[in-house]
């Protein structure tokens, strides 16, 4: 019995799934230009023939990476936009970077992937529009933290750059992780909150 349309795009949207965490896991871990396709295939569980079928170029399969990078940072900041306890959201944040970060997934990815986009030259022509992206998601954090200066529970400073800060750390230690490997040690979601929480009296 041949597949229904709906089948067919469920296969292949289940293949381009499996060559994009193949992908991102080798350019976090190698970079962009000493990733071959084969290495991506391999990793991916797919024939050679199949990923071209999916990507013409692993420039092309790149740049699909960047695409959804960008949305994941709009989503973050749609996220500290919100109007919840800036505490709680920050907290939030922290728990998913910190596991995200211990088990190697999607947010420690694309702190990483996006650093690599610019080193690798990749993807000169949407420099702009992640630079954009990243100061949207840092002054929309920045926002975040004044309002919990205002309600006493988080460090005085500047909002802006007590932001790069939080956010140079959180690309700091998924860097670590590459790097370190097995003795790479995860601070608590308690150190890294101290970065802009106030501590206690």
């Amino acid at each position: 019995m041949p597949r229904s349309k709906e089948q067919c795009e469920e296969m292949r949207k289940a293949t381009r799934d499996k060559i994009q965490l193949a992908a991102m896991r080798l350019f976090v871990q190698k970079g962009f230009g000493a990733t071959g396709v084969h290495e991506i295939s391999d990793l991916a569980g797919i024939s050679i023939g199949l990923l071209y079928r999916q990507y013409k170029t692993k420039e092309e399969l790149f740049n699909d990476l960047v695409e959804n990078s960008l949305t994941s940072l709009k989503s973050i900041t749609d996220f500290f936009n919100k109007d919840d306890s800036p505490r709680e959201l920050v907290n939030q944040f922290v728990y998913k970077v910190y596991n995200d970060i211990l088990n190697g997934e999607e947010l420690a990815n694309l702190l990483i992937l996006m650093a690599q986009s610019f080193l690798s030259g990749a993807t000169n022509l949407r420099q702009n529009e992640i630079i954009e992206l990243d100061t949207n998601m840092i002054q929309a954090t920045a926002k975040c933290i004044e309002r919990g200066q205002g309600l006493g529970e988080f460090r005085p400073g500047n909002a802006y750059e007590l932001a790069e800060l939080f956010y140079s750390a959180l690309q700091g230690l998924a860097m670590m992780k590459i790097t370190l490997k097995d003795s790479f040690i995860m601070p608590s979601p308690s150190v890294i909150t101290s970065i802009l929480f106030k501590e206690e009296e």
